[in-house]
């Protein structure tokens, strides 16, 4: 049987609805696949229309009735959204609201089991803390780790065959730093080797980067290479894994870029970030061309892949965001379901 994709459609406001509605409308997904929205079934219709597709939008209350049919949208209804015409581009508590309902909703239908994976439209912040789940989470990745009971879930970002995970993310850099420890690091070594497992790579090269300039030439532009990161990666070696490292952030990329490491190990959000979205994302001068790559969170006891940009509330409701990265979040999420033997 073809794995059952559950696509939260992000918030309202914002471009998740219109490419999953594009994403959806290429049959070679519905023929790896049996994707479900999770989201309204009104604010779908209006995607459709603004994407200006004839596909049609099947609402359902139980999975069951779900149709997984190419042509029609299976829309698991929430019913959660009150407006005649969605706030297009705009920060709205209510649209906030939505989006961490539906969020909710995935998450307890994957630890059912009852969906094989799921594909995470963009949130935004600030319209989630106004909709009431602030006060209790950050933001996508920690609702999923708190839902689930995962204390160390992390992020691996993806692009083509460049692949990135992080030893710390949505912290300032001195908290980053001081975050930056041998059990942290060797911890996200180990899920970097487990990230590429699921993707069928058994035997992954990790290359691991330095957090100082020039890898910390040896002490001479800082201590922690010598103190925290070489230590962990011994012990990664110590145990069997392929580790290289530390090499330095500025040439460690294209090496990975070109195929020398299946992964490599970020200390910090921005060294991770911005190779990976450079590699995949094209701004031609007035839009973005093509925006593709994938977020995964690796730890969790469910599948969960993102796609790798925001809600780009300019962009909204005017049909013209891209859907590359929603499919290739899709196609992830297929392929770690087929290794993991859900």
């Amino acid at each position: 049987m073809k794995p059952i994709i559950g696509i939260t459609m992000g918030d309202p406001a914002g471009i998740g609805s219109e490419i999953i509605a594009k994403a959806l409308n290429k049959q070679a997904v519905y023929e790896s696949c049996r994707p479900v929205v999770i989201g309204d079934k009104k604010a779908m219709e209006d995607a459709v229309k603004i994407a200006g597709l004839t596909l049609g939008v099947h609402g359902i209350e139980k999975l069951e009735d779900a149709r997984y049919e190419y042509g029609t949208i299976d829309v698991y209804d929430m019913k959660n959204i009150s407006y005649n015409k969605i706030p297009f581009g705009k920060v709205d508590a209510e649209c906030g609201r939505a989006a961490g309902e539906y969020i909710e909703k995935a998450i307890d239908m994957a630890m059912k089991k009852e969906i094989a994976a799921i594909a995470t439209a963009p949130i935004n912040k600030e319209s989630f803390d106004l909709g009431g789940w602030g006060k209790k989470y950050r933001g996508h990745t920690e609702m999923l780790a708190a839902l689930t009971k995962s204390e160390k879930a992390s992020m691996m970002l993806a692009s083509g065959n460049l692949r990135v995970i992080h030893v710390t993310t949505h912290v300032s850099m001195r908290q980053a730093v001081d975050l930056i420890k041998k059990e942290r690091v060797y911890n996200t070594i180990i899920k970097a080797h487990e990230a590429c497992q699921y993707l069928g790579i058994q035997s992954p090269r990790i290359g691991v980067c330095g957090l100082n300039a020039h890898a910390g030439e040896s002490g001479i532009m800082g201590y922690e290479e010598i103190e925290e990161i070489i230590p962990a990666i011994e012990k990664a070696r110590a145990e069997g894994m392929n580790v290289e490292g530390p090499v330095p952030g500025d040439t460690i990329y294209p090496r990975g870029r070109t195929g020398t490491f299946d992964v490599i190990v970020a200390m910090y959000h921005d060294q991770g970030h911005i190779p990976v979205k450079l590699m995949g994302f094209l701004w031609d001068g007035a839009v973005w061309s093509s925006v593709s790559g994938v977020n995964i969170t690796i730890g969790l006891p469910i599948i969960r892949v993102s796609v790798d940009h925001g809600t780009a509330f300019g962009k909204a409701g005017k049909g013209i965001a891209n859907e590359v990265s929603m499919l290739d979040a899709i196609e992830y999420c297929i392929l770690i379901a087929k290794n993991r033997n859900f």
